[in-house]
């Protein structure tokens, strides 16, 4: 009973510095989480050893250990389903998808808004292929982070009509 009663702490510390990490990647913003770079690597580390003792305390057991983590999968799991459950709570927390780009122009409001530089954008096109703004029809920043590139190319073919059987008989 004694060790229940030492354990509770850490799973409510858990519960808390998973719900104080979510919200901080919320407002510091979701484009840093879709591509790594050393330095938020770096910072990734240096978070996760500084609340590694608000978790635990002086709790250095591997008891201790196993239920901090086991409580950090068990909130992710409550976390997700609830998000699925409530979609405003998913946009709050997830945030929406934001135009970077419309028809060849930069949105620069957007941009602002979103701590997206011109050269990040320069990147994101350069994965996708494309080697000048005015051909990209729609940048987007997804709610991973990941920004998609759609280009006037990729509108011309999916656009085409196909040719169905019923086309095929009208046509003949």
């Amino acid at each position: 009973m004694d060790t229940l009663k030492s354990l509770l702490p850490i799973v409510f510390s858990s519960f808390c510095v998973y719900i104080f990490i979510v919200v901080a990647i919320r407002i510091f913003g979701k484009k840093d989480l879709a591509q790594l770079s050393v330095v938020d690597v770096v910072f990734v580390l240096l978070i996760s050893n500084a609340v590694q003792n608000a978790m635990v305390g002086s709790n250095t057991s591997l008891l201790g250990g196993i239920v901090a983590a086991t409580t950090l999968f068990i909130t992710n799991l409550l976390f997700k389903s609830i998000v699925r459950k409530f979609p405003k709570l998913s946009n709050f927390i997830e945030g929406q998808a934001v135009m970077l780009i419309y028809d060849g122009n930069i949105l620069e409001e957007n941009m602002k808004k979103t701590g997206i530089t011109r050269d990040e954008i320069i990147e994101a096109m350069r994965e996708h292929g494309v080697d000048i703004i005015e051909k990209v029809s729609l940048a987007v920043l997804e709610t991973d982070g990941n920004i998609s590139i759609i280009t006037d190319e990729f509108k011309t073919k999916t656009t085409k009509k196909r040719k169905t059987k019923k086309t095929i008989k009208q046509q003949n």
